[in-house]
């Protein structure tokens, strides 16, 4: 608060009266208090900012000696290489000269605009899309109870008829392109894929072959 202080008057030469001098003293310690219930108020109100991160599996070495891994059933592999670029291909990789006389891989190649990797994941993956499409509606509906639901989306992305995606990368690729990948998958409702597995020989010559 602030206060007037009064210095006191008197008669001056002449015997002329002197006008009382005035000071004021500003008392700042209301000042101070409510700053500090202000610091405090923001201090237990605020939400800090926390780190986000993606929960992330990746695949054993496989001690030496085991049998080849068996073949991807209803899988999509995508090549990830410098410039953005995304190269694809579906199934099983088959060679020229394969022992199985299936015709050789021919690599395709998408990118990640929507009407690129979205789109192409969406119609991919198409059967877990719609099955959970089902399950938010019925869960809307009040016709499934929300942990029941989110357990039977598990269920729908790790069924044998939704797909595996197999996510690879050149020395060339960038974090930012893996990151983008995952995110993109998580979207559409990709339950099964897998990252860290290295690009067979006959991959990486036939992706250096298309980005040439």
């Amino acid at each position: 608060m602030a206060e007037i202080a009064d210095s006191g008057g008197g008669h001056g030469k002449g015997g002329k009266k002197r006008a009382k001098k005035q000071s004021t003293r500003v008392d700042m310690t209301p000042m101070v208090d409510l700053a500090f219930l202000l610091l405090t108020f923001f201090v237990l109100t605020s939400t800090f900012s926390k780190p986000k991160s993606m929960e992330l599996s990746l695949p054993a070495d496989p001690p030496p000696g085991s049998p080849p891994p068996p073949e991807v059933k209803n899988g999509v592999t995508f090549l990830l290489t410098k410039d953005d670029k995304i190269f694809y291909y579906a199934g099983q990789f088959y060679t020229a000269d394969n022992p199985k006389g299936m015709p050789p891989t021919q690599l395709k190649e998408t990118n990640f605009s929507p009407e690129g990797l979205h789109k192409l994941l969406m119609e991919q993956n198409k059967w877990a899309v719609d099955e959970i499409k089902g399950l938010a509606e019925k869960n809307k509906n009040k016709l499934l109870a929300d942990t029941t639901f989110k357990r039977m989306a598990v269920d729908a992305t790790a069924d044998n008829r939704a797909i595996t995606v197999l996510i690879k990368t050149d020395d060339q690729a960038t974090y930012k392109n893996a990151i983008d990948m995952l995110d993109e998958l998580k979207i559409c409702n990709v339950g099964k894929r897998v990252l860290g597995v290295e690009m067979m020989a006959t991959e990486y010559a036939l992706l250096q072959e298309k980005i040439k």
